[in-house]
């Protein structure tokens, strides 16, 4: 137990009713650790929590997509942010295998897109249409993309699919990966100086929609099978020629034998469930405080008791 779960234990035992739990095992639960801030803070919180309960955690970085093989084979206990437009399709295949299972949903809503600050509208006025971005392609255009646009995407492993979708819909952008999450920020609070049209991958809950205002680009609408039947979307010849899901999912996965092994811990992580203004402020503390993600955590926990210690009870 680190010192900033010491001061947690005591308020959960406090808060908790005498109840008779089945005994955790000792062996640490072991919680991922991904590339932004909301999952590793939250990964930081959920940590927290376990340990006030008695439980020893160990943390892991650990490959996006790849942490559903490692759930599924526990050598990862759970994951705590599968996101519909990023990882559902290698959380559905894992599924699929056996040895996963879905541990229920937070009531945050998820949206994942190409999107751009508001004042970039001011030199693309057509905006939020995708059709209207493209006429609008030399408004982005940079020494580094000739006479097209550029698009930040994120980074390669979150596999947003960016080239492709460019491809199916003709579009007359250059996609670039950013290494990581700060990148995007780094790359839209560049721009915000002198007003400089951007368009990057983004996504909600994160901490930046109360910091930048803007909008997500509106492409033909997502319809289930866009990511794999041709036939699917208005390219009848291409996959992701539509946009995300607009209200996708997040959901918690857990590895099957977690139940058996720590069941008090997986009876927290079946009621967890974290809101989108939650997410964005344990976001906030690590990419606006500039706390570490340990500490981000002690912060939440401390100031919403009423949130999680029913969980813990």
């Amino acid at each position: 137990m680190n010192k900033f779960t010491t001061a947690l234990t005591a308020g959960v035992l406090a808060f908790a009713p005498m109840t008779l739990l089945a005994e955790d095992s000792s062996d640490p639960i072991v919680i991922p650790i991904h590339n932004w801030s909301s999952q590793i803070v939250m990964s930081h919180v959920v940590g927290q929590i376990f340990e006030s309960m008695g439980n020893n955690v160990e943390y892991v970085t650990t490959d996006s997509q790849a942490v559903y093989e490692s759930v599924r084979l526990g050598d990862v206990t759970l994951e705590l942010e599968v996101w519909e437009g990023a990882f559902g399709a290698s959380f559905r295949a894992a599924l699929e295998k056996g040895g996963l299972h879905d541990a229920g949903d937070h009531d945050a809503v998820t949206r994942e897109d190409w999107w751009y600050p508001m004042w970039t509208k001011d030199a693309c006025p057509g905006l939020p249409s995708w059709e209207a971005l493209n006429d609008c392609a030399a408004v982005f255009a940079t020494a580094e993309t000739g006479d097209k646009g550029r698009y930040l995407d994120g980074p390669v492993d979150w596999l947003k699919h960016g080239q492709e979708r460019v491809e199916a819909l003709g579009m007359d952008f250059v996609v670039v990966n950013a290494g990581s999450a700060a990148a995007l920020w780094a790359e839209i609070g560049a721009a915000e100086a002198d007003k400089r049209p951007v368009v990057v991958f983004n996504w909600t809950p994160n901490f930046a929609e109360a910091v930048w205002p803007g909008e997500f680009v509106e492409f033909p609408e997502w319809v289930d099978g866009c990511d794999k039947d041709p036939a699917v979307g208005p390219n009848k010849d291409a996959l992701y020629d539509c946009g995300n899901p607009a209200d996708g999912y997040l959901k918690k996965a857990a590895w099957d034998g977690m139940k058996d092994k720590w069941p008090a811990a997986y009876d927290v992580l079946t009621k967890i469930s974290f809101t989108n203004p939650q997410i964005a402020e344990m976001a906030r503390l690590v990419d606006v405080e500039e706390m570490e993600p340990e500490e981000a955590a002690a912060e939440w926990l401390e100031a919403n008791p009423g949130v999680w210690q029913g969980w813990a009870s």
